[in-house]
């Protein structure tokens, strides 16, 4: 991406730190809507990442970037529905089109490293300025304000002036660092090993074809996202206790014999890569935004990715930041508010998927059980749309109902911002 570095600008009105799904969504938008945006990423792209899995309510995101028909000729699985096994064997399928009418009834799973690329080239061709291999050393300040970068590109240290810099740099965030805003998540300290397997035939699953499985047992959780037709990832989710105990192959292996339904599934692979290991990866932000400055996407907030809320929220926080930054730059004095409401947005859908991650570890991988104790009709529409990414709405009965658990609230207290952003026309439709 941009290829030779000859021309890189000095001075734009957006610079952006990260070309995941978060600031590439941020860039894209910003550059169709005319503003010059600088992307740094400071690594080679394609490159690895986990979070292989999306929900339908992405696919609302793609199409609003004019971008769903780009990544629906991938040749990306189609995911039609979830699968949650529980510890004494049983499970139960989540079919995406009990969503109701009018809401994308499917989304895809992808090999991230493709996917991103894919919305990487995507804000380049939008107009943004894209360039790999960019590493962001310096926030640039004028008193409290956020000016610019400095970083290095090609062994050359270089400057940007920007109006305002978006930090979608994910877990290694400049800003958040910089400012030391981010709090661990006590609850969550959980440790992911997983791996892909190659040669899947469907054939030998006893479930759907492109479903995710996800399977819970007494010491975590097993998730199985086939990423290509022929390739599987597989992941085993735990205490970091229980890892110490033992090496991440032999964890992964007895953890993954302990549900027998994905043992299945994966007749006749085979794995050659290596295990990866995640470790401690769930934190929160109180401050999002500042003096010349947003966080989008897992620069302020990330969750244990059980339910693959990730894209969904880096695109639509992205969006959203994208939105108020250009309304911003044409009217200055409007930048408080506008930065306000996008920072009570971000907490009102990072504050509620967190909720039925705690419902879904706290009922011990068997969310329907704990449903049914909550009492009144939430098992049907209302569930499957917030599995599906319905964060937002007031009217989703199950999504009131956990946020009446204050024990559960991630942020200190702060004003929630009721609307879909995805599907605001369906918004009073809650199910």
């Amino acid at each position: 991406m941009a290829e030779g570095h000859g021309r890189v600008p000095e001075l734009v009105d957006v610079a952006v730190i990260g070309a995941g799904p978060a600031g590439s969504s941020t860039a894209a938008a910003l550059a169709q809507a005319g503003r010059s945006v600088l992307v740094l990423e400071r690594r080679e792209f394609p490159r690895f990442h986990i979070g292989e899995s999306m929900l339908p309510y992405t696919m609302a995101n793609l199409e609003r970037m004019k971008l769903l028909d780009k990544v629906n000729s991938q040749g990306y699985v189609t995911k039609r529905g979830a699968e949650f096994i529980f510890p004494e064997g049983g499970y139960r399928r989540i079919d995406f089109r009990d969503q109701g009418p009018g809401r994308h009834p499917s989304a895809v799973q992808v090999e991230r490293s493709h996917f991103d690329n894919v919305l990487a080239e995507h804000a380049k061709d939008s107009g943004a300025t894209v360039l790999t291999e960019a590493n962001v050393t310096e926030l640039l300040l004028d008193g409290d304000r956020v000016t610019g970068l400095r970083y290095e590109l090609d062994g050359e240290q270089r400057i940007v002036h920007a109006t305002y810099v978006v930090d979608a740099a994910g877990r290694s965030s400049k800003i958040a660092q910089a400012f030391r805003l981010r709090h661990t998540i006590e609850r969550l300290r959980m440790v992911a090993v997983f791996r892909h397997f190659y040669g899947l035939d469907e054939k030998y699953n006893p479930g759907y074809e492109g479903d995710i499985q996800i399977g819970g047992h007494d010491d975590g959780w097993i998730w199985a996202i086939p990423i290509w037709r022929d390739v599987i990832s597989v992941g085993a989710v735990m205490p970091l206790s229980v890892l110490r105990a033992s090496s991440p192959e032999e964890v992964f292996a007895e953890h993954l014999a302990r549900v027998p339904r994905i043992s299945e599934r994966l007749g006749g692979t085979t794995s050659n890569t290596a295990i990866r290991v995640e470790t401690d990866y769930c934190y929160y932000s109180d401050t999002i935004t500042g003096p010349g400055w947003f966080l989008v996407g897992d620069s302020a907030c990330f969750f244990d990715p059980i339910f693959s809320g990730g894209v969904l929220l880096a695109t639509t926080t992205g969006l959203a930041a994208a939105g108020r930054i250009d309304e911003i730059l044409s009217h200055p004095e409007r930048a408080e508010d506008l930065q306000r409401e996008y920072a009570n947005m971000y907490k009102t859908g990072y504050d509620t998927y967190a909720r039925i991650i705690y419902a879904y570890y706290e009922s011990k991988f068997n969310l329907g059980s704990y449903l049914k104790s909550l009492g009144g009709d939430v098992e049907g529409v209302p569930f499957v749309r917030m599995l599906s990414g319905d964060f937002w709405t007031a009217e989703n009965r199950l999504a009131a109902l956990l946020r009446a658990n204050t024990s559960w609230d991630t942020f200190a207290p702060f004003e929630r911002a009721y609307g879909c952003p995805v599907y605001p026309h369906l918004d009073a439709d809650g199910g």
